[in-house]
């Protein structure tokens, strides 16, 4: 397989966990779309069995957050800048503590945003509980999903 289109597959990816965060834009189903591409080009036992798996895992992803209230973003106070921050803290622990990181780093980007717009530690999380009740549980577990898929290409890239 060629390194583009191991690129092809991994930008389409990279989108892919952007549009978790962006409205209109279908992140899960990019990220998806990645590792089909990377599978038909591969076309090992690996990367079919990480297609099955992958989709199952987003399957079950959608399933979830239908089951979730509604994302309710006006009047909590969300910003571009408190999502853009709460996805690098999400993917920064999710490589400092593989999965499970992802987590703790989301909430800690809603908090750490919130900590500086608003000067205190008590005000920042009152507001990033209302953050989290408001539309971060439905982002987090779209996140988390595709953060696992992405983890899981990954591997099987490198152990592939």
């Amino acid at each position: 397989m060629g390194a583009w289109q191991l690129l092809l597959a991994g930008l389409v990816m990279l989108l892919g966990l952007l549009g978790v965060f962006l409205p209109g834009v279908p992140g899960r189903w990019l990220v998806w779309a990645g590792v089909l591409w990377w599978s038909m080009q591969d076309k090992s036992g690996l990367a079919w069995f990480l297609l099955v798996g992958s989709t199952a895992v987003l399957l079950i992803d959608q399933v979830a957050v239908w089951q979730l209230p509604p994302r309710r973003m006006r009047g909590v106070g969300v910003t571009r800048r408190m999502a853009a921050w709460a996805g690098v803290g999400a993917l920064i622990g999710f490589f400092l503590l593989p999965v499970v990181g992802a987590i703790p780093g989301f909430i800690g980007g809603i908090y750490g945003t919130e900590r500086v717009r608003l000067g205190g530690h008590g005000p920042a999380m009152a507001s990033t509980r209302a953050v989290m009740r408001a539309i971060g549980t439905s982002v987090l577990v779209e996140l988390f999903a595709c953060l696992l898929v992405v983890g899981a290409w990954v591997g099987a890239v490198i152990w592939g």
